[in-house]
């Protein structure tokens, strides 16, 4: 009889455990991508920059990308790339209310392009963008670096 009790327990232990990892809903990339895109839109700086950028664009897509583009007052365009899973680390420079966001990259993964500047159109690569925010708190870079660090897995 203890034989018997000790397999059944053997055999329930491990389906129980696989019940439990069955409806867990771990994020998905999609779901990462969705976070950032909105929290750097949300806190994105326009003021930091507005004497010298008439607009830009920050996009990250669902299939792992972040997309940062600058429209300069004399016609200069700039734009960066990285792909979300390229990335290693983050800092923040400011305070609360105002400050650059450093992200950084495993090595020269980020496509910088230039466009219409005096020196010709520049392609090149770099191992961070740099974004200006605004009203950001520890916890909101924590959440940042933790979506960041899931799409990498």
């Amino acid at each position: 009889m203890k034989k018997f009790t000790r397999c059944l327990k053997m055999s329930l232990i491990p389906a129980f455990c696989m019940s439990l990892c069955a409806f867990s809903d771990p994020e998905s990339m999609e779901q990462c991508a969705s976070y950032l895109h909105k929290t750097f839109t949300d806190h994105y700086d326009n003021s930091q920059e507005s004497d010298r950028i008439k607009r830009y664009e920050l996009n990250v897509t669902n299939n792992g990308f972040c997309r940062y583009k600058r429209y300069f007052n004399n016609g200069k365009t700039e734009y960066f790339a990285f792909k979300l899973s390229k990335f290693k680390d983050l800092d923040y420079y400011g305070t609360t209310t105002s400050g650059k966001l450093y992200i950084h990259t495993k090595g020269d993964d980020v496509i910088v392009q230039t466009y219409k500047d005096r020196g010709g159109d520049v392609d090149s690569m770099a191992t961070q963008v740099v974004i200006p925010v605004k009203n950001m708190e520890a916890e909101d870079l924590n959440l940042i670096r933790d979506n960041l660090n899931r799409i990498n897995l």
